[in-house]
């Protein structure tokens, strides 16, 4: 009964999420949808074309739970310019500003308290961009929303977990985004109250991706909704 309490109201939440990100008014006529999804993968077609890796050595299509999946396997042999995650796979050509951003995630590393997998979002260059880190245990470098601007990552959350436990299950993490409120929220699972939040409105466009700090992990079923910068 609990769990399909918490799944009517995710459903309900996702609903909601999209219309608010989804729809907008245009013209003084409100409900004008503008937003709409942009990018979907699966990877059952195999093909990572639509994608650019830090280290595309890291990257592979693996057969996972169900199907195929965009597995982070290795180190990233990546140094970058300053203080931010090694492992991240970009959304190849699609730049948004407001957005929602889905994803099915599997932790692959053994348990300790920095194990993470990563969103990233914002992306203009590899100096400047967003990014969610989730990890087992929350501190002033783990599992909270960073900014990378020109300088190591710094923590811009306003407010956040304790920590968010990886285990070896899947887990749905969305992330919703709007750049006229500076608002960013990210959702674990089924659960209604965000893990995590910021405001900030330095990057208001970019591109979005996935990745570890320094973890190996699986990716699936990713889905974009916003509009095209």
């Amino acid at each position: 009964m609990k769990t399909v309490i918490q799944l009517t109201v995710f459903v309900i939440l996702t609903m909601l999420m999209v219309v608010a990100v989804g729809c907008s008014a245009s013209g003084g006529t409100a409900g004008t949808c503008k937003e709409r999804l942009l990018f979907s993968a699966d990877f059952e077609d195999g093909k990572l074309d639509a994608w650019q890796a830090t280290d595309p050595a890291a990257w592979r299509i693996e057969d996972g739970r169900g199907g195929k999946v965009l597995a982070l396997f290795g180190k990233s042999d990546y140094e970058p310019e300053v203080r931010s995650p090694y492992n991240i796979n970009l959304v190849r050509e699609v730049v948004v500003q407001s957005c929602v951003l889905e994803v099915k995630m599997l932790s692959t590393t053994e348990d300790y308290n920095h194990r993470d997998l990563c969103l990233v979002f914002g992306y203009q260059d590899p100096s400047h961009f967003y990014y969610v880190h989730i990890a087992n245990q929350a501190d002033a470098h783990a599992n909270s929303v960073f900014i990378v601007d020109g300088k190591p990552r710094v923590s811009i959350a306003k407010t956040r977990t304790g920590g968010t436990k990886w285990d070896e299950e899947w887990h749905t993490v969305r992330l919703v985004r709007d750049v006229n409120k500076g608002t960013i929220e990210v959702f674990f699972d089924y659960k209604p109250e965000p893990i995590m939040t910021a405001v900030d409105r330095r990057l208001v466009w970019g591109r979005v991706g996935v990745g570890s700090f320094d973890d190996t992990g699986h990716f699936d079923d990713i889905r974009l909704w916003g509009k095209l910068d």
